[in-house]
């Protein structure tokens, strides 16, 4: 069952990146969800079900405004094809489909809630692989976008995944934050520099997966729980406590080197206000992830431990973890060669 079921998000993924006909790309997000809507309800618990519920509400909704999106296009236009989003009003309705299924602001709600009824893992799953499908469906209608649209989505999201952030002491809800205002960036930006755009949210891809491991190896879900890891796996403290300043985008980390770029492009194109607000509003999110930092690093739990090998961790994610962790750290000085 495990097996039918990853090969069914991976395969519907897929389905969506390589579609050229709206109809398939609508197919793809389908089996997506339905794909995932085990993956959620696997705990036998009441908020699973709530979680999984919420998730296959919004997403339904979503996928009908999304067809109803390309239909109107198909009948304005003639055509299926993803790239002739030539419709206007068919390209409002789709950024507000796609919104929704990424879970930008305003149509944000339901991401905080699904990621608390899920495990950890799951929640990975949610806020990594999950938007592949709907970014790269953004992507290819990039070019019918007008930055006048995106623009205000963007900002909201930061503002509304900083200012929700700061409030959490669950975890996997400051990471829905967190979620939400990494979309921001990457919303405000792809109209204007799609690659960039695409660029920054991969980043956050692989800077947060290595976090959620390390989060899942130490069964940490509160901020309270996370000050006692620095007694049982000092290394993986530092790591974690790297990758959230990495997430934060302070240099010399790898988290900079999209927020950089992004604001270079807003102030090109003569948005100079916007990339200001922006900058202004991520210290919304550099509160939380700074204070989640020192309780890390900086907090050393009463009870040290006498024993010399508890710190070790169970080795279920060290492959991934070890690959991921440099290229989530350190790879600011290769990042621009790339994309000149």
């Amino acid at each position: 069952a495990l097996f039918m079921i990853t090969l069914g998000i991976i395969i519907s993924t897929l389905t969506v990146t390589s579609a050229n006909h709206w109809l398939t790309a609508w197919l793809g997000l389908e089996l997506n969800m339905i794909s995932i809507l085990p993956v959620i309800t696997k705990q036998k618990h009441p908020r699973s079900t709530e979680a999984a519920t919420k998730y296959f509400l919004t997403q339904a909704m979503a996928s009908a405004l999304m067809l109803f999106s390309s239909t109107l296009n198909a009948w304005q236009t003639g055509s299926w094809d993803i790239t002739q989003l030539n419709n206007k009003l068919s390209c409002i309705l789709m950024i507000s489909a796609l919104t929704m299924k990424m879970g930008a602001a305003p149509a944000h709600f339901w991401l905080p809630e699904v990621l608390q009824g899920s495990t950890l893992t799951t929640t990975l799953l949610i806020t990594t692989w999950q938007k592949i499908a709907p970014i790269t469906l953004l992507y290819m209608i990039s070019n019918h976008i007008q930055s006048n649209i995106l623009l205000p989505i963007g900002l909201l999201s930061i503002l509304v995944g900083g200012w929700g952030g700061i409030n959490q002491t669950q975890l996997r809800k400051m990471m829905a934050y967190s979620s939400i205002a990494h979309l921001g960036w990457t919303m405000a930006v792809i109209s204007i520099a799609p690659n960039i755009a695409l660029t920054n949210i991969f980043i956050y891809m692989t800077v947060s997966t290595p976090f959620f491991l390390l989060l899942t190896s130490s069964s940490s879900k509160t901020l309270q729980t996370m000050t006692t890891t620095w007694a049982h796996a000092p290394t993986a403290t530092i790591i974690m406590m790297l990758l959230l300043l990495s997430m934060a985008g302070l240099p010399p980390l790898t988290g900079f080197t999209p927020k950089l770029l992004i604001l270079d492009k807003l102030v090109m194109h003569k948005l100079t206000p916007a990339a200001t607000t922006m900058a202004i509003l991520s210290l919304l999110s550099l509160t939380f992830y700074l204070r989640t930092t020192y309780l890390l690093a900086s907090t050393t739990s009463p009870t040290t431990t006498q024993s010399t090998t508890l710190w070790r961790l169970k080795p279920n994610y060290y492959q991934i973890t070890t690959i991921l962790t440099p290229i989530a750290l350190f790879n600011i000085t290769i990042l621009p060669a790339l994309l000149t």
